[in-house]
């Protein structure tokens, strides 16, 4: 195996995040060491809607120029969504039992996320359910396309319902960031800052790592039908 540069750039800045979390960045006065998950639980969600953003870019992509290499990409960028996406639903219930008093609550940003998770799954699966290529393309980057569309929806979703989860600090529109001054220390904000950097770089590690055996495998598969 070759060595890899962004994957050892990847896990050397997502050691320094975890050291600037633990080591040096101040406890919430409200919330206690719990707080500290939001430095894992909001850049996995970014890096989970970035990855689901990209399948669905290079799926609409694929369908007009019918190139292999899109629908690959998209394959790898699903499956690494659905990792980020299963430790956003992990390290949420963790964050929230001790600020909320409960692991888990039926409110409209948790249930959607909850179902964007599904919805890839579901891609990963129907990938593996159909053998012919181009056919298996098709239908995947269809899906890929519409469960995209949950995201914008999951983003709003606080602003639209009253619900347990928290408005978001960073992101916020701009005009309700005015009205209600929610700005991080700016300890917090750098490490929330290097977090996000450090789970991109994370993300793009695994991304390069998945696309190199989605293309190793396509090749076998060529070979397996020339035979």
């Amino acid at each position: 195996m070759k060595f890899s540069w962004l994957s050892a750039t990847a896990a050397v800045a997502v050691g320094l995040t975890v050291v600037r979390v633990v080591a040096f960045t101040p406890i919430e006065a409200v919330q206690g060491p719990a707080q500290k998950i939001y430095y894992i639980h909001v850049p996995a969600a970014w890096v989970a809607f970035l990855a689901f953003f990209l399948v669905a870019i290079a799926s609409a992509v694929y369908l007009w120029l019918r190139d292999i290499r899109l629908d690959r990409f998209a394959e790898s960028s699903a499956e690494v969504g659905v990792v980020f996406t299963t430790v956003v639903l992990t390290t949420g219930p963790l964050w929230g039992k001790p600020i909320w008093g409960t692991y888990w609550t039926w409110d409209a940003r948790l249930t959607s996320t909850l179902f964007l998770w599904f919805i890839y799954v579901g891609y990963i699966v129907l990938r593996g359910a159909v053998d012919d290529p181009s056919l298996r393309a098709r239908y995947s980057a269809v899906l890929g396309i519409l469960g995209a569309f949950l995201i914008p929806f999951i983003h709003m979703s606080v602003y639209m319902f009253r619900t347990l989860h928290p408005m978001p600090i960073l992101g916020q529109p701009a005009a309700l960031a005015r009205d209600t001054n929610p700005a991080l220390p700016s300890e917090m904000r750098n490490t929330m800052l290097l977090a996000l950097l450090s789970f991109t770089l994370l993300y793009a590690a695994f991304l390069s790592a998945r696309y190199k055996l989605a293309t190793a495998r396509g090749i076998a598969e060529a070979e397996v039908r020339d035979a």
